[in-house]
């Protein structure tokens, strides 16, 4: 088993949850459905009825056709069972009908909840949980869990079956029907035993399913360093194995689960065997008519159909409550950006303070010890040091993507764990390195910051970045398909997007986290007279490499390992010959007349990534 199950670890929000917590959970998501499932209950008892009545009524025109033949008889009976067939198909269409309503509602809500929950999350639960296994639970998890309500309506479906002809036989024969209900204890305790061991193998199997779709999405997304690198053979091979892997864990739950149907048809000959040997006897004796010697014959099949619909129900319902532990995990799964109030931020001038803060991404590291620093409204900061000082940390934490560990962060002398925070977001915009684009248009794309925009709203954001200009070089200007991830287009146009994206919402902070870190020199200069447009009259911190965009920045601060040592104007910093000059002169400077060559030789041209 351990071989089988290798790297199949649970995630750290996973959780186990009795059944009991589980069923209790389970009959709360059922309750805004109670008037659809009673019709349910209905259709399922009327149904039940009339297949039940099909044998009994073939019972009774045995005997009586025994002793005396009518042809007219023989027509009236199959009327009958015809008009009972035809009845037991409508209640049956009604039942699923109203039952696919119900597990339709049930997946709409659970992938509500979950996507609402995951919504909700800090960055740091997405930088721990790969999104395949995260999608796996939203998407595969809670149709699994949403089965469960099928499996109850055709268990309840045989069990009143069940109920209707052990009546009908106690009428008849006592004693047969006593020897019939003494084999269902065994067929009880033997689902039964299956239970845990179902449980088991079930969660293994779909932690095995997320795994396998996580590294699937993860290979597609990788797709050019993989070819790059020539790696496609081993990102095969690696499937492969995983693939052989999933065989065996998939191997093995069958097994299991399937087990307990071999015994419950050896359980169900044996009692065919009994109740043949006695209802024949008892038919010698004139103690049972042959009539009812068929309704006993019969019986058996209804009697022990349940039972093993019982016994699939058993694992097949663990399934289902092992895909509801999934979900429940995920939805009871905490973040770690806690708000402690959500004080509406109706009025932001964009003052920004960090007083005495410290953060680490984990324990191992702390990247920020006892930061301090003032961010006067509508001041423009930079900055700058080597990577791994603290810069895009500082950033997020303005964004409140991360939770830190002591100290606090001001927004206009308002703690921001204090702070509605889909209010105070409203009034930030934040453009990372490599900004992320929607399969959808450009047009589209920059709409996504401010949904109700109009489209002449969306064309002059656009227009007052660059001055248009890059607009020109898209196939069908703003109407231009993105593609995934913005694949169609260079990453200076995704960044002009961005900034158009950030204008478009008009906040009163602003944030670029190394935005000309990866374009062309004149996408660059398109970038630069973007940022004169949006840097006026906001609060704007700028984490950058290229000097072009530090230069004319109110203050530069320059970090080293979560600590500022230097801070000023370029001007004043390059006077004081310390860290930001040897910076500028070893790496900026060198960048800078690469740039001005650079853009001579593209002569106007938009140079492709």
């Amino acid at each position: 088993m351990g071989f089988i199950l290798d790297g199949l670890d649970t995630e750290t929000y996973d959780r186990k949850y009795s059944d009991r917590e589980l069923i209790k959970r389970i009959i709360n998501y059922f309750k805004p459905h109670a008037r659809t499932i009673m019709l349910i209950v209905t259709v399922l008892f009327l149904g039940s009825v009339s297949t039940s009545f099909s044998p009994v009524l073939i019972s009774k025109s045995i005997d009586l056709l025994l002793k005396e033949f009518h042809l007219g008889w023989v027509f009236a009976l199959s009327g009958f069972i015809l008009a009972l067939g035809l009845l037991g198909w409508l209640f049956n269409f009604l039942m699923q009908r109203y039952m696919y309503r119900v597990v339709g509602g049930l997946v709409y809500t659970l992938q509500t909840e979950s996507l609402k929950s995951l919504m909700s999350h800090d960055l740091s639960f997405y930088d721990e949980h790969s999104s395949g296994k995260i999608v796996s639970r939203v998407t595969s998890d809670t149709q699994d869990f949403s089965n469960i309500f099928q499996l109850l309506g055709d268990l309840a479906s045989q069990f009143l079956l069940f109920i209707i002809l052990i009546i009908w036989l106690l009428t008849i024969n006592v004693f047969l029907t006593l020897i019939l209900l003494s084999l269902s204890p065994v067929a009880v305790i033997l689902t039964i035993s299956f239970r845990r061991i179902a449980r088991k193998v079930t969660r293994h199997a779909k932690r095995f399913t997320a795994k396998i779709n996580s590294e699937i999405q993860e290979s597609i997304s990788g797709i050019i360093v993989a070819k790059t690198f020539r790696q496609e053979t081993t990102i095969f091979g690696k499937f492969l194995e995983n693939n052989t892997q999933g065989y065996r864990v998939g191997l093995r739950r069958g097994l299991t689960l399937n087990l307990v149907f071999p015994l419950l048809n050896t359980v169900s000959g044996l009692g065919m065997a009994f109740i043949a040997y006695f209802s024949g006897l008892a038919v010698k004796d004139g103690g049972l008519t042959p009539g009812d010697w068929f309704l006993f014959m019969q019986a058996i099949g209804y009697f022990f159909w349940p039972l093993l619909n019982i016994a699939s129900f058993f694992s097949q319902f663990q399934d289902g409550l092992s895909a509801a532990e999934r979900v429940f995990s995920l939805l009871d799964a905490k973040s770690k950006v806690i708000q402690k109030g959500s004080k509406p931020m109706e009025q932001f001038n964009g003052r920004i303070e960090f007083k005495n803060l410290t953060f680490s991404y984990t324990n191992d590291e702390v990247v920020l010890k006892d930061f301090s620093l003032v961010i006067p409204e509508k001041e423009s900061v930079a900055f700058v040091g080597h990577t791994g000082a603290g810069k895009s940390s500082i950033a997020k934490l303005i964004a409140r993507f991360y939770e830190f560990q002591e100290g606090s962060l001001l927004l206009d002398h308002t703690d921001i764990r204090d702070m509605d925070l889909a209010d105070y977001r409203r009034h930030l915009g934040y453009v990372p390195q490599d900004p992320f684009l929607f399969s959808a248009t450009v047009r589209d794309n920059i709409r996504y910051a401010k949904p109700g925009a109009s489209d002449e709203d969306i064309q002059y954001a656009a227009y007052h970045i660059g001055n248009g200009e890059w607009i020109n070089d898209l196939a069908n200007g703003l109407d231009t398909e993105a593609g995934s991830r913005g694949a169609n287009l260079s990453m200076g146009q995704r960044q002009l997007i961005a900034l158009s994206r950030v204008l478009l919402r008009n906040p009163k902070v602003f944030i670029l986290d190394e935005a000309t870190a990866s374009v062309d020199p004149f996408t660059e200069y398109l970038i630069q007279e973007g940022l004169a447009t949006i840097m006026k009259d906001r609060t704007v911190i700028v984490i950058a490499h290229r000097l072009s965009t530090v230069k004319h920045v109110d203050r530069i601060l320059v970090l080293d390992h979560g600590k500022i040592i230097e801070e000023g104007n370029h001007g004043t910093l390059m006077e004081k010959k310390g860290h930001y000059a040897d910076l500028y002169n070893t790496y900026f400077r060198h960048q800078s007349l690469e740039y001005v060559e650079n853009f001579i030789k593209s002569d106007g041209k938009t140079l492709r990534n």
